[in-house]
């Protein structure tokens, strides 16, 4: 196999599931080491037996939305892992909503991850800097963030996203005189844990064959499927690549698939 990430590390926040661990993996098995960042200890414990299983890999428990786990969280990140040239953030929560029936806490829980998110890629980047070897940065955005989707309203959420789509832009601008590259992916119905906060585990599934349809290639996205994509933009095989923001997302940004 082609090792792309030999003497890198990646640090994945909310990597303890979805397309978060499976880049990890990716990363692992081409080569590089892992530091995985997840909020529940049970699926941190998890994802790291098994990811051991693939290379070297360290957890991190953090309640990255908790400005005091935070700050411990970059402290460590610091002290232990400040030689990483790769960032992945993957943590997410989705939650759709009507607009007209959002209160300040639905919406607080996008805003406090984007909180999170600007400064944990600001201290890695700092580190990235100081370390002088260049680096990549990937967002997980939101195909939500460029297209409403009546059956899911989601107005906080696709604001937020939006919001790390322009923050992928301005972090490239600034970034590459240091050699350190960012961009983003943005998909559409990926098949993950994250719709557990809204449908029982053991339905997801099932719920999301009903999307299948939605993607012009005829069905939702597997995990894999963006991480390999996050991986390529991790790579050098993309060092030409910075500020770009990639549909992920089975075609449906395209155009219109069908008419219900």
């Amino acid at each position: 196999m082609h090792q792309r990430f030999t003497n890198q590390k990646v640090i994945v926040v909310g990597g303890t599931s979805g397309m978060g661990k499976a880049v990890a993996r990716i990363v692992l098995e081409e080569g590089g080491r892992a530091v995985v960042i997840g909020h529940r200890d049970d699926k941190l414990q998890a994802a790291v037996a098994e990811l051991a299983a693939v290379g070297p890999v360290d957890g991190l428990r953090a309640d990255i939305t908790s400005g005091p786990e935070r700050q411990a969280l970059l402290a460590r990140l610091q002290r232990d892992h400040a030689d990483a040239t790769l960032l992945v953030n993957a943590a997410g929560v989705f939650l759709p909503k009507p607009f007209l029936e959002h209160d300040e806490g639905d919406y607080d829980l996008y805003l406090d991850l984007n909180k999170a998110v600007f400064f944990i890629t600001q201290a890695v980047a700092r580190s990235m800097v100081a370390l002088r070897k260049g680096g990549a940065i990937v967002n997980i955005g939101s195909m939500w963030a460029r297209q409403a989707i009546e059956a899911t309203p989601s107005s906080a959420y696709s604001m937020a996203k939006a919001g790390l789509h322009s923050l992928t832009q301005h972090l490239a601008m600034e970034l590459s005189g240091h050699g350190i590259r960012v961009n983003a992916v943005s998909p559409a119905v990926v098949e993950t844990p994250i719709y557990e906060g809204f449908i029982p585990k053991e339905q997801v599934h099932g719920a999301l064959q009903g999307f299948n349809g939605f993607h012009p290639i005829g069905r939702v996205g597997r995990a894999e499927d963006v991480a390999r994509t996050i991986a390529h933009l991790l790579s050098n095989d993309t060092s030409w690549v910075t500020g770009a923001i990639w549909d992920v997302d089975g075609g449906v940004m395209a155009g219109r698939n069908k008419y219900n």
